[in-house]
């Protein structure tokens, strides 16, 4: 299946750098160009998507809320 289109306009190509595996959710660690991006999806996900350290994949972001905080 191909994406043709998408609406998520944050998008981050990177690879699969880490990933942790619970029995329901799992944290995934995607380094791209700008850094390390972590990601919680299901652990069934993990399986279905065949991820593996090395894999490529693109990180789609979205949010209803951005918050900021002054340093």
């Amino acid at each position: 299946m191909a994406i043709h289109a998408i609406n998520v306009r944050n998008q981050f190509r990177g690879r699969v750098k880490e990933i942790v595996l619970g029995p329901v959710v799992s944290e995934i660690d995607v380094e791209t160009p700008v850094g390390i991006v972590t990601s919680v999806i299901t652990t069934r996900s993990v399986n279905e998507l065949n991820l593996q350290v090395g894999t490529e994949v693109l990180a789609l972001i979205k949010a209803t809320e951005v918050s900021l905080a002054k340093v």
